[in-house]
């Protein structure tokens, strides 16, 4: 049995500045794109089947997502695409990422010039 030391979750970092660097960065992207809000954690463990602890502490930067838990944040996030490849050193990787987003920028107000249009000629 195991003796009790409280509730918190170590970080599993042993100290390691890499592994503390690369949760801070998870933490640090999943903000910026997501806000801090209960809506974030609830849309991260759908992403990723993460139960609610475990996703509040990779957005507080405590831990990391680790193995299919990052591969599904990846799928979802941009943000979090390109705090990975900036860890990796992979910063040449960026521009395809950078082309992608910005790709899916124009289709978005191509349909919503489309929309507009359509709009002014069913008013005239």
């Amino acid at each position: 049995m195991f003796p009790k030391k409280g509730n918190r979750f170590p970080n599993g970092s042993n100290g390691n500045a890499d592994e503390l660097t690369y949760a801070t960065a998870i933490g640090q992207a999943l903000q910026a794109e997501l806000g801090g809000s209960h809506r974030a954690v609830k849309t991260i463990m759908a992403w990723t089947s993460a139960n609610e602890r475990t996703v509040k502490n990779w957005m507080a930067g405590t831990s990391g997502p680790r193995g299919d838990h990052l591969v599904g944040l990846i799928r979802h996030s941009d943000a979090v695409l390109t705090a990975v490849l900036r860890l990796a050193d992979r910063e040449q990787a960026l521009a395809v990422v950078d082309l992608a987003a910005l790709r899916r920028r124009l289709v978005e107000m191509e349909a919503d010039l489309g929309r507009l249009l359509d709009d002014g000629r069913s008013g005239v």
